[in-house]
């Protein structure tokens, strides 16, 4: 298993010293040590990509380290880290990427299309103005703004949206992460493999959900299927790092590590 130093851990995830050192003291990564030698493992990588999403997404560095002390604590030791990005949200833990919303489970919803200079959500466009794709639309809505308050509603309004019309991807996308999130992972599979048009999105909820059903070789392959479509989804990369990292490759974990921290620079740019 390869290593990685305080200077790859910077170059990743852009964490002051102070946080990384304060998770160190936690227990919730490699404690440090004064000359900066430190080496940090791939679990330690998995706990910090969370860190820089709790950052990313304005949660204070107090709260980071007592979120993830917290579950650090009721994790067994070798049981891998989450992959998931955090935030305080109306669902409960999330992180916000664009118009992208992370789950805890680290699947991707699609919420309603977001007007970025005027903060506000706006309607989905459909081409044409179909009556049944407007009721399909106006189901799709309704599940989505359910999902804070009443998610057994939320999935019904999916339903509803997707007896109207079959096709409609975003209804499927999300139904599909509520029944995982729910542990109905057989009916999420099923879901999602009937979809008629291919998504990266949804190729890559299928990955985080065959990943746990214990189907790595699927989902590394499920990975691949996603970045083909979408070659910005850089945490695709990540998670096939991460895999290669248990299937014992170094090389290709290495290699889409890398292909991730590229992603990440740009965005910084």
């Amino acid at each position: 298993m390869q290593d990685y130093s305080l200077a790859d851990i910077r170059r990743l995830f852009d964490l002051p010293p102070t946080l990384i050192r304060k998770l160190g003291q936690v227990g919730c990564i490699t404690q440090g040590v004064p000359s900066g030698k430190s080496k940090y493992t791939f679990q330690d990588l998995l706990t910090l990509r969370v860190a820089s999403a709790l950052r990313t997404a304005k949660v204070s560095s107090p709260k980071i380290v007592a979120a993830l002390g917290q579950i650090r604590a009721v994790i067994p030791p070798d049981q891998i880290f989450p992959t998931i990005s955090l935030a305080a949200s109306g669902k409960g833990i999330a992180v916000h990427e664009g118009s992208r919303e992370w789950e805890a489970s680290g699947q991707y919803s699609l919420p309603l299309s977001i007007d970025e200079r005027a903060g506000q959500i706006a309607h989905l466009r459909h081409s044409g103005d179909a009556p049944t794709a407007s009721l399909a639309q106006e189901y799709y809505r309704r599940g989505h703004m359910l999902e804070d308050t009443d998610v057994i509603a939320a999935r019904a309004a999916y339903l509803d949206a997707l007896r109207i019309q079959e096709d409609h991807l975003e209804a499927r996308i999300n139904l599909g992460r509520l029944l995982h999130l729910d542990g109905q992972l057989e009916e999420a599979e099923e879901l999602y493999r009937q979809a008629k048009s291919p998504s990266a999105l949804l190729s890559f909820n299928l990955a985080v959900l065959l990943e746990d059903r214990n189907r790595k070789d699927e989902a590394i392959a499920t990975y691949h299927d996603a970045l083909a479509r979408d070659p910005s989804l850089h945490d695709a990369h990540f998670n096939l790092s991460r895999l290669y990292e248990i299937a014992h490759r170094p090389r290709d974990a290495l290699k889409h590590l890398l292909a991730y921290r590229r992603h990440i620079r740009r965005g910084g740019e």
